[in-house]
């Protein structure tokens, strides 16, 4: 079916319309790329044509990108000489921009060309930015809902048809960075002040029309076409463009730490492009867009960020044949942190929520945590008057069980006890209807037991939020072992109503995310206790890609949380819980009084505003540095090993049931490397032999903790990867 049509009118304009057959959006492909260069082609060759408008068919957008699955298999079907065929396949799209910028006009003169405009409904992004950049005006909607940028760089690729060399040769590379280098997504108003765009009309495709019938042969010609062109900003080897560059450089090895490669790539695509002509900046920027692309790290980006989050926000897990059970009144026992930010979020979805605490006092403290967030987003021009007391109406705070009546769902997030927990929930189930599912938020404590207060274990689950609540992305939702399927599909419809991407596990100690961000922790902190720098451990970390270092995630998640969390473990394990210096050290740091930031004294010292001032030189008193120090990689292997053993194990005893869910979870919510994909893309980049191998020699230096996994030994020996052994629809480990 046609992905672009051609239409032409009395007044000589060719109008191309781009309207992808069964999508919201438009997306590109390789069928719409062939068909999008006969549509240019017929124009360009039609005498009765005066100029040329690309439009779009979608009502409010012009285009989403690139279709991502066809980017996440390029390499795959680019034959035995995958690097050839991904350069000449992409200079193929290169050579169509180019025709549609050069527009027919004589290569010498720069005259006889057709203006081609682009007339945009609303948002555009990614290709769907690079397309209209190789026009010769852009014009906009007036739609304040509409976002334009390019976000490549988000999912571990940058822009490669052209995108980049065209945006920095129009703005120069200071005023392009926050597009290319940030992936940032902008309203017409700023695109337009920014020079992104041209123009924002209330109607883009007359004013597009009206434009082609009046240009000249000089306004369709590009700045970087024309004779005496200058960079804005400067080139390299001015000495303006040259601090521009270092700076860049910087910025990106700030933010970086060197762990993702498209940033890299996309600053040497950019500053090589800059000291040659337009053409061979375009060559320049395949060569390293390839590069990006034959990077596995760009695959598993792709497939973990958008194709797996994507598919798990669409319910690629949810129960069939059960009908929808959207929440339209909720239920949230307890006004604490966790319960204030659970309220907060349901408002801003448009759910009824009842908010319940001990007394109204306290009630009231959770709702003003959402009156505080809109009035920071009133404050930024985010949000209206209109918009805050619409939301607060939506929240009745109060002490009274009896205002759970009519709930559909109940969010537990009341103190971490069991016995604390067992009571609320047999005097909330005595007032709420018969078929109101019953979720608890708790975020260690086994659900099944959890269920046994119940008295309709089936309608029982756990939805495990992560603090704080309103930016983390990721919801954890664990089945019992008696949750029925309508819990499933009661939870997973809820976190699709508040926007946010869920999980969904099968009930364990710690469930999936703890279970691996507690090994994490806790390897940093026997690091310590040998004498390794904190300053190497977390930096370490970093240089993997995670958000922050181990050793500064125990300061912010609190070290009495840590040393709770170990001695509830002990008194349920008993004598099979293994000892280790971890909790030594967390225990040792609680007697000091050094719970964490929230106490201004942790692994860092902190000044009154709570502003990290350095590592705490107690802990080299306690634990002195060992000389000489362990080897980076070695250090980085430890840390990574530690949390991916767990994923295997997890999915090894059926905690995990999806490996798309093992990697989108780790992800979103603890930073897991974004880079690798997850951990089980993870094992397959570095390959399950050399992961076998690697854990034998940590384990014989280290201990048992690192013991290989029968599921990992066996997938070496086969030499299989867990994409290729568990396909995305597999239900559970095999």
């Amino acid at each position: 079916m046609a992905e672009f049509t051609l239409t032409k009118d009395a007044d000589g304009v060719a109008t191309l319309t781009w309207d992808v057959p069964g999508k919201s959006m438009n997306v590109m492909s390789i069928e719409g790329l062939q068909q999008l260069e006969a549509c240019i082609d017929d124009a360009l060759a039609d005498e009765a044509v005066k100029g040329i408008v690309i439009t779009s068919g979608k009502e409010g957008s012009f285009a989403g990108g690139m279709d991502l699955n066809i980017l996440a298999k390029m390499k795959d079907d680019a034959g035995d000489d995958p690097a050839r065929g991904l350069f000449d396949g992409i200079m193929q799209m290169h050579a169509l921009l180019r025709k549609i910028e050069l527009a027919g006009m004589d290569p010498k003169t720069k005259k006889g060309g057709k203006p081609i405009a682009a007339a945009l409904p609303g948002t555009a992004a990614g290709i769907g930015l690079e397309l209209p950049l190789a026009t010769h005006r852009i014009f906009v909607a007036d739609n304040p809902k509409a976002r334009i940028g390019l976000p490549e760089i988000m999912v571990g690729i940058f822009p490669g048809a052209g995108g980049t060399t065209r945006l920095v040769r129009k703005l120069g590379a200071m005023g392009a960075s926050p597009f290319l280098l940030e992936g940032k997504m902008v309203e017409p108003a700023k695109a337009k002040s920014a020079g992104l765009i041209d123009e924002v009309v209330a109607d883009p495709l007359a004013a597009a029309k009206a434009w082609v019938l009046s240009a000249k042969d000089a306004d369709i010609v590009k700045p970087w076409d024309a004779k005496g062109y200058k960079m804005p900003g400067g080139a390299p080897y001015h000495p303006a463009g040259f601090m521009t560059f270092v700076g860049a450089n910087a910025m990106v090895s700030a933010k970086t730490k060197g762990a993702f490669p498209a940033p890299k790539a996309l600053l040497s695509a950019v500053y090589e492009g800059a000291l040659v002509d337009f053409d061979t900046a375009l060559r320049i920027e395949a060569r390293w867009f390839t590069h990006v692309l034959m990077n596995p790290s760009s695959g598993a980006m792709i497939r973990s960020l958008f194709l797996n989050k994507e598919a798990l926000e669409k319910g690629a897990v949810r129960p069939k044949d059960i009908p929808d059970q959207r929440v339209k009144k909720l239920g949230v026992l307890g006004a604490g942190m966790m319960g204030a930010g659970i309220a907060l979020v349901s408002a801003q979805a448009g759910l009824e929520v009842v908010l319940i605490d001990r007394d109204q006092e306290a009630a009231d403290r959770g709702k003003a945590y959402t009156e505080a967030y809109l009035d920071k987003g009133i404050a930024r021009k985010k949000v209206t008057t209109e918009k805050k007391e619409a939301m607060l109406s939506l929240i009745t705070a109060t002490p009274d069980l009896d205002a759970l009546k009519g709930c559909d769902l109940i969010i537990e997030a009341v103190f971490e006890d069991p016995g604390v927990k067992a009571e609320m929930t047999q005097k909330v189930e005595a007032i709420i209807p018969e078929d109101c599912i019953f979720a608890s938020n708790t975020s260690t404590l086994p659900i099944t037991e959890l269920a046994k207060a119940s008295k309709r274990a089936e309608q029982f689950i756990g939805i495990h939020f992560f603090s704080p609540v309103e930016k983390m992305l990721l919801v954890e939702i664990i089945k019992g072992k008696e949750t029925g399927d309508r819990a499933v599909a009661k939870a997973l419809d809820y976190v699709r109503q508040i926007r946010k991407t869920p999980i969904v596990v099968n009930d364990a100690r710690f469930f999936y995310c703890n279970r691996c961000i507690i090994p994490y922790m806790n390897e940093a902190m026997r690091m310590v206790t040998e004498g390794v720098s904190p300053v190497l451990i977390d930096h370490a970390a970093q240089q993997l890609g995670f958000p922050v270092g181990p050793i500064q995630l125990t300061d912010e998640t609190s070290i009495d949380l840590g040393a709770k969390i170990a001695r509830a473990t002990k008194a349920a394990m008993g004598d099979a819980y293994p000892d280790s210096p971890s909790d030594d050290l967390i225990f040792w740091m609680e007697e000091e009084g050094r719970l964490g930031r929230k106490s201004k004294a942790g692994f860092f010292d902190y000044d009154e505003k709570g502003k990290r001032l350095g590592y705490w030189k107690g802990m080299a008193d306690k634990y002195p540095l060992a000389d000489p120090q362990p080897d980076l990689i070695e250090v980085q292997e430890r840390l990574m090993f530690a949390q991916v053993l767990e994923a295997v194990r997890a999915l090894e005893e059926g905690v995990l049931m999806d490996i798309r869910e093992g990697d989108v979870g780790a992800i979103l919510a603890w930073g897991f490397a974004p880079w690798s994909g997850g951990p089980l893309s993870w094992i397959d980049i570095i390959g399950t032999p050399y992961a076998a191998e690697r854990c034998d020699q940590l384990t014989e230096a280290y201990g048992e903790r690192f013991a290989c996994p029968p599921l990992l030994r066996e997938m070496a020996e086969k030499g299989q990867t867990f994409y290729g052994r568990f396909n995305p629809e597999a239900k559970a480990a095999a």
